[in-house]
């Protein structure tokens, strides 16, 4: 499936069924619990019936699809380790041992690592995607990559995303490992917002007082150089973005387009849901937020975004790892929505929203 294709999909993609989602409410409201007492775990199921059209809640099967792509912004000293790092930690994803590997098996979720474009070839158990021979050029000198890249990109995760949904997976996320991505994260939010490197640029995995201020001037040059237009989404990914946010972008299309919810990760993701929504409004529909990220322009693109994370605990891990730690919450929270007692089940008045009692004959509620 190549862009144009793709961008004929979005036009039709409907906004969230706000039917389903007041069924699901209702259904919340009838279970024996104080009203909204999982808290923002109820208005995330509330989001997927949303998402999906049906009050009937299936997240049985979950996949995590990770976007590996280097980044030649690296060149400017903006990270602490070297490029092969990506190759390295993607090769360790194909094995199924690195974290993310790890969580998803306790989280119930398959793994699916994809090569965008590394410094070395694909690694056995990675899928072989490669757009740009050892990943994208240095931003502060040009754009990453051709225009014509980032729609293949787009394209590419949105195809993912669908051949997904065709396998029967019920709840997705994205993940990324790509050295140097924080920095072009900053940019995308910075272009997109109209952010100055000061307020958007973070420490990533860890950089010195020295590192972020060349993180920060690389970030400012690659806007100057570069002038993306934020009203046009893929002027901004191919000219600051990455591979791997493209590609992000693009998943996170093809999950609403399917009627599949999909969890966010940190800062990189956000940047990517928030090109998507640019692109189509309606993907907003499909989004689920999962933790608070440590940089400070994901915290800036989820208040864009108006999603409120769940966990907020330091995470900055990257490969989806934020995303799988949410699953078993929602796990949790969906065992309690299908199986729970209503009020009337239990032969006690309900709870109201305006402190008064409901007698216990009245208060069992509507399942969907």
């Amino acid at each position: 499936m190549n862009w144009n294709q793709v961008q004929e999909i979005l036009g039709a993609i409907p906004p969230e069924n706000r039917g389903a989602m007041e069924q699901a409410r209702r259904r919340w409201d009838s279970i024996a619990k104080p009203l909204h007492g999982l808290g923002r775990l109820e208005d995330l199921l509330v989001q997927v019936a949303g998402a999906t059209g049906s009050p009937e809640l299936d997240l049985g099967r979950k996949g995590v699809a990770v976007f590996c792509a280097d980044n030649g912004v690296v060149a400017e000293g903006v990270t602490q380790t070297g490029q092969e790092v990506t190759w390295t930690v993607a090769k360790t994803m194909g094995e199924g041992n690195s974290s993310v590997c790890r969580m998803a098996r306790v989280a119930g979720a398959e793994v699916f690592p994809v090569d965008l474009g590394m410094v070395k070839d694909t690694p056995p158990g990675v899928r072989p995607c490669v757009l740009l021979e050892g990943g994208t050029g240095n931003m502060t000198r040009g754009p990453a990559m051709p225009r014509e890249t980032a729609k293949a990109a787009l394209a590419l995760g949105f195809s993912l995303a669908q051949e997904l949904g065709g396998r029967g997976f019920r709840l997705l996320a994205a993940g990324e490992m790509g050295i140097g991505n924080t920095t072009t994260t900053a940019a995308v939010a910075c272009a997109f917002l109209g952010l100055p490197p000061e307020e958007a640029v973070g420490r990533g995995a860890g950089l010195s007082d020295a590192g972020l201020a060349r993180k920060r001037q690389a970030v400012a040059r690659a806007l100057a150089v570069n002038r993306p237009d934020p009203n046009d989404p893929v002027d901004v990914l191919c000219k600051v973005g990455g591979l791997d946010i493209a590609a992000m972008a693009g998943f996170y299309l093809g999950c609403a387009a399917h009627g599949l919810p999909v969890v966010l990760d940190g800062a990189i993701s956000a940047a990517a849901a928030l090109a998507a929504v640019r692109l189509c409004p309606n993907a907003k529909k499909a989004l689920l937020p999962s933790h608070r990220p440590s940089e400070p322009c994901g915290q800036t693109l989820l208040g864009v975004l108006g999603l409120e994370p769940v966990l907020d605990g330091g995470l900055h891990l990257g490969e989806g790892t934020g995303a799988v730690a949410v699953m078993p919450l929602l796990d949790m929270a969906l065992a309690v929505y299908r199986d729970m007692t209503t009020f009337g089940g239990m032969g006690i008045g309900a709870y109201r929203p305006d402190g008064e009692q409901v007698p216990a004959a009245l208060g069992e509620g509507a399942a969907p």
